[in-house]
């Protein structure tokens, strides 16, 4: 294998997922804007999770909003429910893995919150069971995933599907779009100066 033949089909594959992506996802990412917006606004949060890749996407979403993406300014109310080590393993073991982050989203979430399940597949067990709990609550239940959304689709409104099957350009998408959101709200709540 040549590396840098394959380095350019890799950016070939990234750059028709990107078009491809662009395409279809705007009306969501608006919604899900608005969603976060009215969210925080009212003293309201966003729950991010996911599994592995997502897992860290999560943890670096809540990151950028808790802390500062390029504005400085107020924190914004973020929480990334895939770093709590004792509750994770506790829930798995005690419960089953697929009750770990909803069982967070039970004791955590409250009525206009935001929570975010973001899987490349759209058919985790732990996420859609999430999902289904911050629906319960009262939350706003959105998703990112890939494919063709997967089991999220009909449970996550508004849920934004990566028009993919490759987990790795799914999740690029994921990132693109988490920081594209993580942007929109720093401009409509976080009034500073960039950094």
């Amino acid at each position: 294998m040549d590396p840098r033949q394959f380095l350019a089909e890799q950016f070939a594959e990234h750059e028709k997922t990107v078009t491809d992506t662009r395409s279809v996802v705007s009306e969501d990412f608006a919604r899900l804007a608005d969603a976060c917006t009215n969210s925080l606004e009212s003293g309201g949060k966003i729950l991010l999770f996911g599994n592995g890749g997502s897992a860290a996407d999560a943890q670096h979403l809540a990151a950028e909003l808790v802390v500062r993406y390029r504005v400085n300014g107020r924190a914004l109310a973020a929480l990334a429910l895939t770093t709590d080590t004792s509750t994770l393993t506790a829930c798995a073991n005690d419960y089953s893995y697929d009750d770990i982050f909803s069982r967070q989203v039970e004791a955590l979430a409250r009525p206009g919150d935001v929570a975010i399940g973001i899987t490349t597949s759209g058919s985790s067990p732990n996420v859609l069971k999430a999902l289904e709990a911050a629906r319960r609550v009262g939350c706003v239940a959105a998703g990112l995933s890939g494919r063709d959304g997967g089991k999220l689709v009909g449970l996550a409104d508004p849920l934004i599907v990566v028009p993919s099957k490759v987990t790795a350009r799914i999740q690029e998408m994921h990132i693109l779009i988490g920081h594209a959101l993580c942007d929109v709200l720093e401009q409509r709540l976080r009034p500073g100066v960039s950094v």
